[in-house]
């Protein structure tokens, strides 16, 4: 490991430490009997409830990328402390936990970051009324989408810049909410091509996990992304899509334990996920009868995952998806050499390792 990596990595375990202390410190500041900044009402256990599962969600962990994204994109600019870093860390970490409660309602997924997705919280904890526990999961996930907008409208910041901070947060949740639907209507087609794929990973995560912070964390610095919008996306694109093929890669070879979540998720919800579309489109008719019921089973068996997983390794899927990361990875980190002499050097190499590790972690 180089001189520069090892530095960009202490800094990204760094800001990671430093928010999760901020994080659960603004979740104490919502509910302080001294004065929350939370209005609640005065009757009833369910809205406290509902506060209660968001927050343990979003602090039960994560890789913070986009924490660590939102840091380094104001340390392009400059040196000094940032105001409003760690509010945008929070309205774009409460966005995630919006999506991920979204997401397993969905996929009607039990488990979630080694935990009981919220979902299966209420649930367990309603067994005997399904459309209540439907109901409270999904007004838990909006409550963690207008809480995420409210952090910087509430923000000790310029009133121009929290709006402009605001306005990117937004135009990024709207666009992942289009980009969820988008990924719903891809599982109708049998044989979805690659551009649709990369359509909906651009919509439903990379505008709001890599160029929403690097947008905002420029905002807060003082610059204006507008002026550079064109790299932005080209970066974005190039490290979301690397991103999305590896965790498809990891959805059916990792190891849940690293994970947090069962292997094989993409299949049980029939998703024509990148590594999903390379099955079927190396596949011979048998093995192609069998990747069809495993697609229409979301009941499978563990069984029918190792059948899946032999066939894979038959057409050698692993290292097709592996090739196909790293170049995006590749095409990501040539982007970043280009911003070389005119941003912060430090935090030009950090842009440039970061595409290599995104495509080398196991969970």
């Amino acid at each position: 490991m180089n001189d520069a990596l090892t530095a960009a990595l202490q800094r990204a375990a760094g800001h990671q430490r430093r928010f999760e202390a901020h994080f659960a410190a603004y979740f104490d500041s919502l509910t302080d009997p001294a004065g929350g900044a939370l209005q609640t009402p005065p009757y009833g256990a369910f809205p406290a409830r509902a506060l209660d599962l968001v927050r343990e969600l979003s602090l039960r962990g994560g890789k913070r990328l986009r924490v660590v994204l939102l840091h380094e994109a104001a340390a392009l600019v400059t040196g000094e402390e940032v105001s409003g870093l760690q509010e945008a860390a929070v309205a774009i970490e409460l966005l995630q936990t919006h999506g991920l409660i979204h997401d397993d309602i969905i996929d009607d997924a039990p488990v979630r970051r080694a935990g009981p997705s919220t979902y299966y919280a209420y649930r367990d904890q309603f067994p005997d009324r399904p459309d209540t526990a439907l109901a409270l999961a999904v007004l838990a996930g909006d409550l963690a989408a207008f809480l995420s907008v409210r952090v910087l409208l509430t923000a000790a910041l310029p009133p121009a810049c929290a709006l402009e901070m605001a306005a990117v947060h937004a135009d990024a949740a709207a666009a992942t909410v289009t980009g969820q639907i988008l990924d719903l209507e891809r599982d109708f087609h049998p044989d979805p091509d690659l551009e649709l794929l990369h359509t909906v990973t651009e919509f439903k995560s990379t505008r709001y996990s890599v160029l929403a912070p690097l947008r905002l964390g420029l905002l807060a610095a003082g610059a204006d992304p507008a002026e550079h919008d064109g790299e932005l996306r080209a970066y974005a694109t190039a490290l979301g899509t690397a991103n999305q093929i590896h965790d498809d890669r990891l959805d059916l070879f990792g190891d849940p334990a690293r994970l947090g979540k069962p292997c094989g998720s993409d299949l049980r919800a029939g998703r024509r996920s990148y590594a999903v579309r390379a099955l079927l489109a190396a596949a011979n008719p048998a093995e192609r009868a069998v990747l069809d019921a495993a697609l229409a089973d979301p009941a499978f068996d563990g069984d029918t995952l190792e059948r899946v997983r032999r066939i894979a390794r038959t057409h050698d899927i692993d290292r097709t998806l592996r090739d196909d990361a790293r170049r995006h990875a590749h095409r990501a980190a040539r982007q970043a050499a280009a911003w070389r002499g005119r941003w912060r050097q430090e935090a030009v190499a950090f842009f440039e390792h970061l595409p290599a590790w995104s495509v080398a972690r196991d969970h």
